[in-house]
């Protein structure tokens, strides 16, 4: 019998992460639009790389959301041990996903192909 408890978790945390930096998190260095792209939570529970897209006007402000995701984290992962009840409360590890930049970037290429 197949097991989908990892991936419960997984969109469980993806969830409550999304909640949480959209109505919880008061950063003022949040200025972009973040978008919680995936989660995936070790077998252990003891980590979770949160993968976000960050949609701003330029890379610096991009790395600044970044931080200050990352400054939240302790934040993030207290309030996910209070909302989700788990064995361990995982340690929050921001990534930034560039898949959407980069699919852009390869639907821009396909266009210029279609104009020559």
């Amino acid at each position: 019998m197949p097991n989908y408890r990892g991936g419960r978790i997984n969109e469980e945390v993806k969830r409550e992460v999304s909640n949480l930096i959209r109505n919880e998190i008061k950063d003022p260095r949040l200025t972009a639009m973040i978008s919680v792209t995936s989660v995936k939570v070790t077998k252990d529970l003891r980590y979770a790389k949160v993968y976000v897209s960050i949609f701003a006007n330029s890379e610096e402000e991009k790395k600044s959301n970044l931080d200050a995701l990352k400054s939240a984290a302790g934040f993030v992962r207290r309030e996910i041990a209070q909302r989700i009840n788990l064995r361990h409360n995982p340690q929050i590890i921001f990534e930034i996903d560039d898949s959407i930049d980069y699919g852009m970037h390869i639907d821009s290429l396909i266009e210029k192909i279609k104009d020559k």
